[in-house]
């Protein structure tokens, strides 16, 4: 699996996921910059993501929906903050309230930081959510935001496997 630790912080109002992929840091990035490739891992297998907008350009911006097995489509955002290709990239992420991809009122909104570094072959990979508060963090572990994540990111192995980028 590739999620080697998982660091909840309450206190700081962070959420860490630390992962080590089989591949080298410019194919891992690939994942993150093709948005056909992101939606194969973003969401857990349970609720696969479609990106209908994908813009990794400081001050671009992503929206996507995770359709759940029902077909009910559950819609967010990133706003991207910077880039740094292939090593890191920092957006905001948050709820939206349907395909006008429109911020969810009262619903947390995380700075993420996603950081991959060369390591024992492969790559190390740092996932960093921030909320602006303890009762956001809340939020979303009480959605399951631990086994989502998990479950999306422990897809990257699979896809970094192929043969060659979807």
């Amino acid at each position: 699996m590739p999620v080697t630790g998982v660091v909840t912080d309450i206190d700081g109002r962070t959420l860490t996921f630390v992962a080590h992929f089989a591949a080298p840091v410019e194919r891992v990035w690939q994942v993150y910059a093709d948005p056909r490739q992101l939606e194969q891992v973003f969401g857990p297998p349970s609720h696969p993501a479609t990106f209908v907008e994908h813009d990794l350009r400081p001050g671009g911006r992503a929206h996507y929906f995770m359709t759940s097995p029902d077909g009910r489509r559950y819609f967010g955002w990133w706003q991207v903050l910077t880039v740094d290709e292939p090593r890191s990239l920092s957006f905001d992420d948050g709820f939206a309230t349907d395909e006008r991809f429109e911020p969810s009122p009262g619903m947390p909104v995380s700075r993420n930081v996603d950081a991959f570094e060369a390591e024992d072959g492969g790559t190390r990979a740092t996932f960093t959510s921030s909320y602006e508060s303890e009762a956001g963090l809340q939020t979303v572990l009480e959605m399951g935001v631990i086994e989502g994540a998990t479950s999306a990111i422990d897809q990257i192995d699979g896809l970094l496997a192929s043969a060659s980028p979807a």
